[in-house]
């Protein structure tokens, strides 16, 4: 289905100028509150889920390290809505999973628009150990074991406006968690992600200053961490976060080029978002967020905006606290 359109787009980016790589990255919409790289969790038989919008947009972008515009593109426009779930297994162990759906699309140039869902991400995560009261200072660790796979055939060879990578994802991550009675909270979490080979629908492909002979795209592994810091009390939560990404591997956009999936992309971006769970209904929670791309490397200088919907929902009779954790 998807082979005219590859060669109708292919044309048309040997016509123009390079294309930003990291569509699949700004797409998907920031998840905290019992998310994979936050410090909190669900208790046992309770479930918080909801869906999240996500708007994001960049016309300026790096090639490489050159920081530069794109009149054949104009404005990239990437929407997302995801929908995610945490649920305690038991009191230390949350499994979490999220499914996002992407739409991107290009103001200027002749690329059409790409749409559908993206990949499916699974998580285990366990509270490792916890070092001073919950009614005090305290201080814990947690441990996430994430995998995720593509939903659907989505084309990931035709960047910008690529949903995704096509590749399957392995990652380990820590992050510790330190509070104090007032509710002013911080988090440090680091992660490693293992990236599959992606299949090209091509049999070669030229990259890094290289020509290969194949259609299997060897994928460089991602590392990141997250600081991040707030306030949450009351059924208000107010964190900021500073995120940053390397690729371990991987070129840059070749000059008067288009990107490649397996690219270097690399990026610093901070984050803001508030929290609101509501008394009456209870666990009822309402949620804005935005992002912002400080610097990067083969990324887009985007802006992403966010806003969601969550729920709580309670199996057993034991209480849940209003912002929904423990």
């Amino acid at each position: 289905m998807f082979s005219a359109l590859e060669d109708g787009l292919r044309r048309a980016c040997s016509r123009t100028v390079p294309w930003l790589v990291l569509a699949v990255f700004t797409s998907a919409v920031p998840l905290q509150a019992q998310a994979i790289d936050d410090g909190l969790m669900m208790p046992k038989k309770a479930l918080f889920t909801g869906v999240l919008y996500g708007h994001d947009e960049w016309s300026e972008y790096w090639e490489g390290t050159l920081k530069r515009e794109n009149g054949n593109v104009g404005t990239l426009t990437t929407q997302s809505v995801a929908w995610m779930g945490t649920y305690g297994l038991v009191d230390r162990v949350n499994l979490i999973v999220q499914v996002p759906y992407i739409k991107a699309e290009a103001s200027g140039g002749t690329l059409h628009s790409q749409s559908g869902l993206q990949d499916l991400t699974v998580a285990l995560k366990g509270r490792l150990f916890q070092a001073g009261r919950d009614d005090g200072n305290f201080l814990r660790a947690f441990a996430v074991a994430s995998y995720g796979t593509p939903l659907s055939d989505y084309v990931a060879d035709l960047f910008p406006l690529s949903i995704g990578m096509q590749s399957q994802r392995l990652g380990g991550r820590l992050t510790t968690h330190f509070r104090t009675p007032a509710g002013f909270f911080a988090d440090a979490t680091g992660a490693y992600t293992f990236r599959g080979n992606v299949t090209l629908d091509r049999p070669s492909y030229f990259t890094d200053g290289q020509l290969f002979l194949t259609d299997q795209v060897d994928m460089p592994n991602v590392i990141d961490y997250t600081v991040r810091a707030g306030f949450m009390r009351r059924g208000f939560m107010f964190p900021i976060s500073y995120t940053q990404q390397n690729t371990l591997g991987g070129g840059d956009i070749r000059r008067q080029d288009m990107p490649f999936v397996s690219n270097k992309m690399n990026f610093s971006k901070i984050d803001a978002m508030a929290m609101y769970t509501m008394k009456k209904p209870w666990g009822l929670a309402f949620r804005v967020n935005a992002t912002r791309t400080l610097s990067g490397r083969n990324v887009g200088e985007s802006t992403t905006l966010g806003a969601g919907i969550l729920y709580t929902i309670r199996f057993t009779k034991e209480p849940v606290g209003r912002t929904g954790n423990q």
